[in-house]
């Protein structure tokens, strides 16, 4: 397998498309952190409304859902983001049909981005419905906004974007070098405070809090170098590239 490519040109516009809150700022934080301070207009569309986002069999769902908008709203002015939407479908219901995909089909056309970012929905192994559906949402997305006659309904002219980058890729064959934006990610990521207990294994009120930070900060950090050492280009973010679009 021949070295990943690396360093898309600047696109003007990008759009990143996630399953629920905190799913871009894993999967490419860095690279629209990195993105943004260049000038370019990074949009996020969040799919789901991140209702079932929590361990606490109590919790009240509608007041996670307005934590999950606050915590992504911070999360997308820490990374210089240009616009965040939802979509708001339930979490853990999110279907890739005809219905979502022309909501995913507007907003390209709407928006307008040079590069689309999505899951890989062909990610061996992956357990969330959520993140397989979103990957195809974002690549049936793709095709039908390029193509003039899906969807004529939504009277928006066909848009067709440059180039497609898939996170936590099955088959790596980008990669964006991040440096000092890794950390941007990390306190981009360290907003989503819902998550912590769950995706991040942060106990806000342990006594060796400071300890588990710093282990959540490490394997991030540990991802990004490992992503990048063998092209010896520090810390990065891998991607699946589609070029031809």
């Amino acid at each position: 397998m021949s070295a990943p490519a690396t360093d898309l040109p600047l696109p003007a516009r990008a759009l990143a498309i996630g399953a629920h809150p905190d799913d871009v700022e894993f999967g490419c934080g860095a690279t629209l952190a990195k993105w943004a301070a260049g000038g370019v207009a990074v949009m996020l569309l969040v799919l789901t409304d991140g209702s079932k986002g929590t361990w606490d069999v109590d919790a009240d769902l509608a007041e996670l859902v307005a934590t999950r908008h606050r915590e992504q709203l911070e999360a997308g002015a820490t990374l210089g983001l240009a616009a965040v939407e939802f979509l708001d479908r339930p979490d853990g219901e999110l279907g890739s049909g005809l219905a979502e995909r022309a909501l995913v089909c507007e907003a390209i056309r709407r928006l307008r981005p040079e590069v689309v970012l999505g899951h890989d929905p062909w990610k061996r192994y992956r357990l969330h419905p959520d993140h397989r559906h979103a990957g195809w949402l974002t690549l049936d997305g793709v095709i039908a906004a390029r193509d003039h006659h899906y969807f004529p309904e939504l009277l928006l002219p066909a848009h067709r974007p440059d180039r497609i980058l898939l996170f936590e890729a099955q088959e790596v064959d980008h990669l964006e070098p991040v440096g000092r934006h890794l950390d941007t990610k990390i306190r981009a990521l360290l907003c989503h405070r819902s998550q912590w207990p769950s995706t991040m294994r942060i106990d806000a009120g342990a006594p060796d809090r400071e300890v588990q930070l710093e282990g959540f900060v490490g394997r991030v950090r540990g991802e990004a170098e490992e992503a990048g050492r063998a092209a010896g280009i520090g810390p990065a973010e891998g991607f699946k590239l589609l070029d031809k679009v």
